[in-house]
Order: structure tokens, then sequence, then C-alpha cells
């Protein structure tokens, strides 16, 4: 496996890394990352892993975490990491889908509607790409049984990649349970598939630059992500400034 380097960010190792160098890592060590898990940390992760026991063995289980909120690139540079780049969920997917390389994709997670709109467009922009499955399992948990059935089919699928988009914390902890019955490499996107399928728009990129995009989703979604954002985002300065002290 490639060597990581990472930097400690309240308690979490985000790995220190660009876009080019993380896909080059999943193709490269794809043998080993099989069973494995690929978090996609921001400030509300990480805020979250810093709280909570149970998520930060979560995220500290994974192969490893890559820096898609801004301020954890902005951090790992300021921290003696000059390189770090942001490597976002949602253009990690455009990256491997965008590259001949023979792997084959599952998505898990999303409405049905939402699936039915991503593998229209995916289909229409990467006629190459291999989608092994799609699934949009029920908001309640499954029973035993049904999880096992789930697992047979990702599993038969032949699938390299499954990307898994039910939302922090909920895609992490199904990935962590998931661990070593998984043939593949599960990565968390969040809104990954929502962006591609035409649901949500990305913010423009000076709103990224500025490490804005938290205002932006903030903007279309103000009731469900009040707390995430203005709550979460505040606590995460005031930690991270504690720590400098």
């Amino acid at each position: 496996m490639i060597e990581m380097k990472c930097c400690d960010i309240l308690g979490t190792r985000i790995l220190v890394t660009n876009m080019a160098d993380t896909v080059e890592r999943i193709e490269h060590d794809m043998e080993e990352l099989r069973g494995k898990y690929i978090c996609v940390g921001n400030v509300h992760t990480t805020v979250m892993a810093h709280d909570d026991a149970h998520y930060h063995e979560v995220q500290k289980s994974a192969a490893f975490v890559l820096p898609d909120g801004k301020p954890l690139s902005v951090y790992s540079r300021k921290h003696g990491f000059p390189e770090a780049e942001r490597v976002t969920g949602p253009d990690l997917m455009l990256e491997l889908f965008a590259r001949e390389n023979g792997l084959k994709h599952y998505f898990y997670g999303g409405s049905p509607e939402t699936l039915q709109m991503l593998e229209q467009k995916l289909k229409e922009r990467y006629p190459h790409l291999q989608i092994a499955g799609m699934v949009s399992p029920p908001f309640r948990s499954l029973s035993e049984k049904e999880d096992a059935a789930e697992v047979e089919k990702i599993n038969a699928s032949g699938a390299d990649i499954i990307w898994v988009g039910l939302g922090a914390p909920k895609q992490e902890n199904w990935m962590y349970d998931h661990r070593d019955k998984v043939h593949g490499v599960m990565i968390g996107v969040g809104a990954g598939f929502d962006y591609h399928a035409g649901n949500i728009k990305r913010a423009p990129m000076w709103m990224q630059k500025l490490s804005l995009e938290w205002l932006y989703r903030l903007m279309q979604d103000p009731k469900r992500l009040f707390k995430r954002y203005l709550v979460t985002n505040t606590r995460y300065l005031w930690l991270t400034r504690t720590k400098r002290q």
C-alpha cells in the first residue's frame, strides 16, 4: 500500500493528499483496500468524531479519511503539510468514473428516483462506466437476514467500489459495520448521488475556494442544515483555536 501522510485534526487523522494522488492510491491499492472503507471528512464529521467515542472509532478504523471540507486541508497546510489539498467526494466520483480502469461501481443509498436519474446521467456522460448495481435501501434498520441478502447481492455483482450515499454519520456507521463483509472498497460520499443526479447544485467555484460551500448548502436547505453548519462550524473554530493555545 502507498505510504500515507496524515494530519491530526481534533483526534482524526486526515490524509494529506490531492485528487491525482487519491485516484492513484485507490487504483494502485485496490486489492489491499477490499473489505475496507474510506471516509470523506469535513468539519461536521471531524467535530462529531471529537465528541463521540464510537464515531471516533469509526473514523479511526477507516483505511483513510479524505479532506472533503476545505477547512481541513487549510488546517493541514498551516500545520506542516503545505502540499495538502481538498478532495471532495463528488469530485472523486467523477474522477474515477472518467477513467477507463475496468473497475465496477455499485451505488448504495439515495431514493429510487435519484438513482434512476443518476444512472441515466452517468450512462450519457460515461458510456464505458461499469455499473454493477444500484440499491435504494429503506430508511428503517434492516433485519440480519435482509442485511445479509444485501451484502450477498453486492458481492455477487463483482463491485470493486461501493459508493455509499446515506449521509453522515449513518453512512460511516454502515461502512464500519460492513467492513470485511463486502468484497470491494466502500466510500461514503454523502450528497454525492444527489449532486450528480441533478437534485442539488454545487456552489460556485469562488465560494468553494473561499471555504463557503457550506453556506451555499445552508441557503438551499436551512431548516435541516442550520445546526450542522452554523453550530458545528463555530465549535470547530473554537476547538481548533483552543488546541493551538
